[in-house]
């Protein structure tokens, strides 16, 4: 009786084990592909290549860049302000935006590449009468007065306040006057423009 029991036992837990299995895998979201290797506190910025990965709807997950001007487009979320935010902020804003269509959505958002890692159109270039002209890694809020501070500031020879901000949009290139002397040697705060994605900052020299 006790051998009887013991086989009934076992049969059953060879019956119940690819159950249990199934709804083990089915309890775990599969992990998306894997991502750059960033901070958990890495804000995301133009040109980063992100994927957004949303948990048994495939046609709601895609990778895509983040566009200049620091916002994503997803299927059912238009104009998602991305640049900023961290992966995991961008992740819960977009949950919040798709639970109007989808119950209980699961977004895993990862950054698949890095813009100012590659050297694209997300860095500003200093070329000029700098310090030390070379080329600053974009972030959210940068100004022309930290982008002169990590330059070390005007040369000798610069002609400071006739400088410019050369900003493409749209193809169309054009130059944005930027009284640099102005800013970095009497702390003129109007002179410190807001700067954005592929801005060069030229600074040319003084005619003597």
């Amino acid at each position: 009786m006790n051998c009887f029991k013991l086989a009934h036992v076992a049969t059953a837990l060879l019956l119940l084990s690819p159950i249990a299995a199934q709804a083990q895998s089915a309890a775990a979201a599969p992990a998306p592909a894997t991502s750059a290797n960033v901070a958990a506190d890495y804000q995301i910025g133009p040109g980063d290549e992100l994927q957004v990965f949303v948990w048994k709807n495939p046609d709601l997950s895609v990778t895509l860049p983040v566009r200049p001007d620091g916002k994503i487009s997803t299927p059912l979320v238009v104009d998602m302000q991305a640049q900023g935010k961290t992966t995991t902020a961008l992740a819960a804003d977009l949950r919040a935006a798709l639970s109007k269509y989808v119950q209980d959505p699961v977004v895993t958002v990862l950054v698949r590449t890095v813009a100012t890692a590659t050297g694209n159109a997300a860095s500003i270039r200093v070329i000029g009468a700098a310090a030390t002209p070379k080329t600053v890694p974009y972030r959210a809020g940068l100004t022309v007065l930290d982008v002169m501070i990590d330059v070390g500031g005007l040369n000798t020879y610069a002609a400071g306040n006739d400088a410019q901000i050369i900003r493409t949009q749209n193809g169309v290139s054009r130059g944005i006057p930027v009284h640099l002397a102005d800013l970095m040697k009497s702390g003129d705060m109007k002179a410190n423009v807001q700067l954005m994605p592929g801005d060069v900052v030229r600074i040319p020299e003084r005619w003597f």
